[in-house]
């Protein structure tokens, strides 16, 4: 053997015994380059929105070849869904699936960023606000004081008014007693409606109860899922006070701006994503839970299209008593523009 066949087969041994330990190193590498992330969400364990939750998260993870992982959990499961704000905003976990009209009585922007009542009858309308005219960039300018980054909304439809009572028309309101949070407790007010601010986990209590005549809850599948047709026999369509719904994912700033621009990229990109499958979803569940409720007893009632319109009109001026800031107001202004381009007002 010559010196120099012995000098190549050294050099090559020592890359053998390297390599095991360039690999070790390697992926090292990569698992501390992992980033993890807890999401609280609004849901509860099982239900239908939680599935889509899960699968905001997966697809997160394939977007970022896993370097970006969120754990889901359910409502409440990490601190108390009231809580939640504080939390991400403290850092006690980093992304939560929130609805702004829990906050609008601190944030009045939130108001017109979660829901406007009798306002868009389409959540692709809505959602359009949102990625056309500045809804987002204006959403996030009302949570960076706290901290926080608001990164995309999941739009979708209506939610209806459950009722132990008739209601056949708008005036019919008046007199009421009903659960509704957010933007849509000042304009039922103004209708006439004795608004109480009632958790979601006591709406079938007080219905059953007799403590209220109407409410809000949620979808029309996860109402009748909630049993709401136990205790309410009118559902009313459509749900004007809540024509179209915004849920948003809500970020901790420094969490967020410690991530790098494929994974803020792959967050943006699996939210939109999820904002149309869940909505899909809801939209075929409706026709199939509609019947359910009928089948329950539950007479089904329809708000004449033209009362809906002349009502909104009306709530035009709730909405103006409610923009009591900067950000509320450049919000309802480009809202009541995009209305008035698309003949709703």
């Amino acid at each position: 053997m010559t010196n120099a066949t012995r000098r190549t087969l050294l050099r090559f041994g020592a890359a053998a015994l390297a390599a095991p330990a360039m690999l070790a190193s390697g992926t090292t590498a990569r698992a501390q380059s992992v980033t993890k992330w807890r999401m609280q969400a609004l849901w509860g364990g099982g239900t239908t929105p939680m599935l889509y939750e899960e699968k905001f998260c997966a697809r997160v993870a394939e977007l970022t070849g896993g370097s970006l992982e969120i754990t889901p959990f359910a409502g409440g499961q990490i601190v108390p869904s009231a809580q939640a704000f504080d939390a991400v905003r403290g850092g006690a976990f980093e992304l939560m699936k929130t609805f702004d009209g829990y906050t609008a009585g601190k944030i009045p922007a939130h108001g017109f960023s979660s829901t406007v009542p009798f306002g868009f009858p389409e959540p692709d309308q809505y959602e359009a606000w949102f990625y056309e005219r500045g809804g987002l960039e204006m959403a996030r300018e009302s949570y960076a004081p706290a901290g926080l980054t608001y990164v995309a909304p999941t739009v979708y439809g209506q939610e209806p008014i459950h009722s132990r009572v008739p209601v056949r028309k708008i005036a019919d309101l008046k007199g009421l007693k009903g659960r509704f949070v957010g933007l849509a407790s000042a304009v039922m007010a103004d209708f006439g409606v004795s608004v109480s601010p009632l958790p979601t986990s006591e709406v079938y209590s007080a219905l059953d109860k007799g403590l209220i005549d109407i409410a809000d809850r949620g979808d029309i599948k996860a109402n009748f899922e909630e049993g709401l047709h136990e205790v309410a026999k009118y559902l009313i369509l459509p749900g004007v006070h809540q024509p179209t719904t915004a849920t948003s994912y809500v970020a901790n700033t420094r969490a967020f701006d410690a991530l790098d621009a494929q994974q803020k990229a792959a967050l943006a990109v699996a939210a939109r994503e999820i904002s149309g499958t869940l909505r899909q979803n809801i939209l075929v569940a409706n026709g199939e839970y509609i019947k359910k409720f009928q089948d329950a007893g539950v007479e089904i009632i329809d708000f004449d299209p033209e009362d809906v319109a002349q009502a909104r009109a009306k709530a035009v001026e709730a909405w103006k008593k409610a923009a009591t800031d900067d950000i509320a107001k450049r919000m309802m202004v480009s809202q009541i523009a995009l209305m008035q381009e698309l003949r709703l007002l």
